[in-house]
């Protein structure tokens, strides 16, 4: 019986591949000129799940947007849209959203991370390498905001006007 729930549970990688990628360096060559000094990098990561036609067929799209200036300018402006095509049987419902938001991402971050560093490198900057994101952190805290905003909504629906 165990062997037989076991073979239902399917977690598959079907294909990996870049959906989208660009790089911008709006103020070169002027930028390299300037002292780099410490450049500011801010990260931006999004997760967006779709289901497919097929039954059990997920496609998921970690996009990453990465944007480093120095000083007030724009040194450079990357964005990746990393996608793969899963195949997700056997979950219940509940559990489903940790593998489409934790364990997918989990599968792109390196993909996404390498295109990064690449881009970055080909547009005359030093290698990036962007540290390990904790995707369950990530949606632990979609949880409580999502649980905060309800209790909120909640609590103005009860006061009376």
């Amino acid at each position: 019986m165990a062997e037989e729930h076991a073979q239902q549970n399917t977690f598959d990688i079907r294909k990996i591949y870049v959906k989208d990628i660009s790089v911008e360096s709006p103020n070169s060559p002027g930028i390299f000129l300037k002292d780099p000094g410490s450049p500011e990098v801010s990260v931006d990561a999004t997760i967006k799940a779709t289901k497919l036609e097929q039954e059990g067929f997920y496609d998921v799209t970690l996009g990453m947007t990465i944007t480093s200036t120095i000083g007030e300018e724009t040194a450079f402006l990357v964005e990746v849209q990393q996608a793969g095509v899963f195949n997700i049987v056997g979950l219940s419902e509940k559990d489903l959203p940790l593998a489409l938001e934790i364990a997918c991402p989990n599968v792109l971050l390196p993909f996404a991370r390498e295109a990064v560093s690449d881009l970055v490198g080909k547009a005359g900057f030093p290698q990036l390498l962007l540290t390990p994101i904790n995707f369950e952190g990530l949606y632990q805290q979609k949880l409580k905001h999502q649980a905060a905003s309800k209790a909120e909504l909640a609590a103005t629906e009860t006061t009376p006007q």
